[in-house]
């Protein structure tokens, strides 16, 4: 069985989101990967997952995070934590500049003997940069960019390698990386 997901980053208008399919035996550890690639992440910080509010991503006994337990996304099956098509959770990237995600579960389908999962099917517009400082950080960071007569113009596009299309959600790139994911 294949589900159907559509990732999409909170808080962002016009939004960002990808739409993407995996098989429905995954870990959420392998689903951790496939919403960084998707997305344009690059795996730089902490990460978790809340579903049916239980907390998942990856224990670390010395952080005590306000008492609430965080389980092993390693040993957790998508299919065994997730009821139904139609049911939404978060994934939240990076603590400080807190990207929370809702991952929405559009269809379960019949695996394709053709495709090699998981596979980036549709995507609106380019990840935010990393390190951008959060949602207020990212469009102010568009502003700068965007305004050639901007005083720190020259000195954003250096910091993010020198070009930045906004509107480019880079799907040749991501279905790329996908296939880089340990099976």
């Amino acid at each position: 069985m294949i589900y159907q997901l559509k990732i999409t980053l909170k808080d962002l208008q016009p939004p960002i989101w990808r739409r993407v399919q995996v098989e429905s035996n995954v870990t959420l550890e392998h689903l951790h990967w496939v919403i960084q690639i998707s997305m344009g992440w690059t795996n730089s910080h902490l990460h978790s997952f809340t579903i049916q509010e239980i907390e998942y991503g990856v224990p670390m006994p010395e952080f005590d995070f306000d008492g609430v337990p965080v389980h092993n996304e390693k040993t957790v099956i998508l299919s065994k934590i997730i009821p139904s098509e139609k049911f939404k959770f978060s994934y939240l990237y990076d603590f400080g500049d807190s990207w929370e995600h809702e991952v929405f579960i559009e269809t379960l389908l019949e695996a394709d003997p053709e495709i090699d999962y998981p596979v980036c099917i549709q995507g609106k517009r380019a990840c935010p940069p990393e390190d951008c400082g959060g949602v207020w950080g990212y469009q102010n960071f568009l502003q700068v960019i965007q305004d050639s007569n901007h005083p720190e113009h020259e000195e954003m596009l250096e910091w993010v390698g020198g070009f930045y299309d906004p509107e480019d959600a880079e799907l040749d790139e991501v279905n790329y990386g996908l296939k880089m994911i340990p099976k």
